[in-house]
């Protein structure tokens, strides 16, 4: 009988996940003290970082309690392997030289060289999202891997950004869904098997089929429905996806959408748009999103109050906001609404950090930029909704910020995965840019 194997986590596993140590089976696991002493940074604060440093050192120590991690290391649970913190280890002289500069990441992985040398008889790997040093690993010839648990496969991130099947459909049958008196058609009538709920399609007429209609499989009715041509607050879909996604944003029984695609397919407009069309159905419009500090620079270093120091991560929710505002006279009823909504706070441009804690209920909440969050920020933010809230998360699974986060392990590519099927759920792609003709010659081309 094979031994188990032991796996050397960083840092950044368990700050992705705190039931990390949970996630490996019968196999033992060793957490180089390097890791503790990066975590007790990372003690204090509100964000999910913090959440999963704390969470993971309470969980440790009730492991531990009256216990002595001894040579084999103490038992997780049940069916569980055993884990142990173990105190750094230079590296040998081989690979002193190489690895001279004394940082954390060096201390992890010469920690994790050591128990391979240390257990010749069995398969010893480092763990970590970090890519730089799965590199420096591989140049020292040691074993690495990414953490798998929580990732999406390639296959159903391929699904999710596929164009919308075309089909086509005699002519009597696409006249009912058009122009019949209930505009919408038996699903037997245009595909073999049931489609999921909120599926969509596209479909062009048998002879002479070049314009294409649009259609969601509705659960409830089971059949399939047209999806017409709307506008939302003076915003008019440019394309079939817009429609698709302003469709969604409209029905008040789709209450949780998801709008993937590259900058300028109109994601965020179309959400906004969309709230403020309904902004009688709802006690409060909410936009958000992550802050996200690029070169691990902390917000103290720009000037200014709370407020301002926000203002330059806001502004981009404000751009869309002010999008809307000039479709319409200053001294229409439309933008004197918007200005209303504003200064009542009904209309509300908050960073995401700020709603933590609440209760959101009968909210219009659009979050921007979710693919850099994690699939724990994602369940915490929806499991607030409460009666009568819709939910858009926004954003582009290509464009991530965070470092240890990826287009597999995001909590934006785990909402689609996850939540796909559902009558409360429709994800859509945007795939044409339509910001401007330069925007979209220069995101082809460049």
């Amino acid at each position: 009988m094979s031994k188990p194997k032991i796996f050397v986590l960083d840092t950044n596993i368990i700050l992705h996940d705190h039931n990390a140590i949970r996630r490996f089976q019968d196999n033992d696991l060793v957490i180089p003290i390097a890791v503790i002493e990066e975590l007790d940074k990372f003690k204090k604060g509100n964000d999910a970082l913090s959440y999963n440093a704390r969470a993971f050192m309470r969980d440790a120590d009730r492991i531990t309690e009256g216990k002595d991690f001894g040579q084999d290391g103490i038992q997780i649970g049940k069916n569980l392997g055993r884990f142990k913190i173990e105190p750094n280890h230079p590296f040998s002289d081989e690979y002193r030289d190489l690895f001279h500069e004394d940082i954390p990441d060096h201390r992890i992985l010469s920690t994790a060289m050591w128990v391979r040398d240390t257990h010749p008889d069995r398969f010893v790997a480092l763990v970590t999202k970090d890519v730089n040093l799965r590199m420096k690993a591989k140049a020292a010839g040691m074993t690495v891997q990414d953490y798998l648990t929580d990732r999406v496969e390639e296959a159903r991130i391929e699904n999710s950004q596929k164009e919308v099947q075309i089909y086509t459909l005699p002519s009597e049958v696409l006249q009912a869904l058009c122009y019949g008196p209930e505009t919408a058609i038996p699903w037997k009538d245009a595909v073999d098997s049931r489609p999921e709920p909120n599926q969509l399609f596209k479909f062009k007429w048998e002879k002479d089929g070049e314009d294409l209609v649009c259609a969601r499989y509705d659960a409830d009715r089971d059949r399939i429905v047209l999806i017409k041509a709307r506008e939302a607050y003076g915003i008019r879909p440019r394309n079939d996806e817009q429609k698709m996604a302003l469709d969604a944003c409209l029905n008040p029984k789709i209450q949780l959408v998801s709008l993937t695609g590259g900058a300028g397919t109109g994601k965020t407009l179309i959400a906004l748009a969309a709230a403020l069309e309904q902004e009688k159905e709802y006690d409060q419009i909410i936009l958000s999103r992550p802050t996200v500090i690029l070169g691990n620079q902390d917000i103290g270093f720009l000037p200014g109050d709370q407020k301002t120091k926000m203002s330059p991560f806001l502004q981009p929710l404000m751009d869309n906001l002010n999008v809307i505002k000039q479709q319409f006279k200053p001294t229409s009823k439309e933008a004197q609404k918007i200005e209303g909504m504003l200064t009542q706070e009904r209309l509300l441009i908050e960073p995401l950090a700020y709603i933590r804690g609440r209760s959101l209920g009968k909210c219009f909440f659009i979050i921007d930029e979710a693919q850099n969050l994690t699939p724990h920020e994602i369940k915490t933010i929806i499991t607030r909704a409460g009666q009568g809230t819709k939910m858009v998360f926004t954003g582009d699974v290509f464009q991530i910020d965070q470092p240890y986060l990826d287009r597999w392990s995001n909590g934006l590519t785990h909402l689609g995965e996850k939540m796909d099927g559902q009558k409360l759920f429709q994800h859509i792609f945007l795939r044409k840019g339509e910001r401007s003709e330069l925007a979209a010659l220069a995101s082809k081309l460049l």
